[in-house]
């Protein structure tokens, strides 16, 4: 049985003066909580359960509230990812245009499934309803950038650069 080690959460000072000044800003302090959760997932790799409890704490939220949020946006992860996260957007467009195709790619060059993470911790793959480019669909973003126009021989071409780097 694999033990996970907790991690302890916590803020530098300049961070939570980050927080504070944000927080200044509004009528109501839970109204930053994107922001926490940002720089939870930035500092820590993904929101743990132990995370989503201290921003729950900092921002007068319940556990349940900050899950709703962590949940409802794709861009949150709960668990640790690759190196490399690959988003695949499957929407309309980009479905029509082989986005599916691409996933299947993704899976058999990588072999593992979406919602999983290469044992060498290089890739993850997810399925995301919409990376917003419709015009050049099929895209996939990896980590911040977007790969557009994409067809299967580029993909393998993109994940063989990123497995060299």
């Amino acid at each position: 049985m694999k033990m996970e080690t907790t991690v302890e959460i916590q803020f530098t000072d300049q961070e939570l003066q980050k927080i504070e000044n944000l927080k200044s800003r509004y009528l109501k302090p839970d109204s930053v909580i994107l922001e926490v959760l940002y720089l939870l997932q930035e500092k820590y790799g993904y929101i743990s359960r132990e995370g989503m409890k201290y921003a729950a704490d900092l921002l007068g939220m319940t556990e349940e509230q900050v899950l709703g949020v962590v949940t409802f946006y794709s861009m949150f992860n709960t668990k640790p990812i690759g190196k490399y996260h690959l988003q695949v957007c499957t929407n309309v467009s980009c479905m029509l245009r082989g986005a599916y195709d691409l996933l299947k790619k993704l899976e058999a060059e990588l072999k593992i499934k979406k919602g999983e993470t290469t044992p060498d911790g290089l890739f993850t793959i997810s399925e995301v309803e919409c990376l917003g480019s419709c015009g050049t669909a099929p895209t996939i973003q990896i980590n911040e950038d977007y790969y557009e126009d994409l067809n299967e021989e580029k993909l393998v071409q993109i994940i063989s650069e990123l497995k060299n780097k």
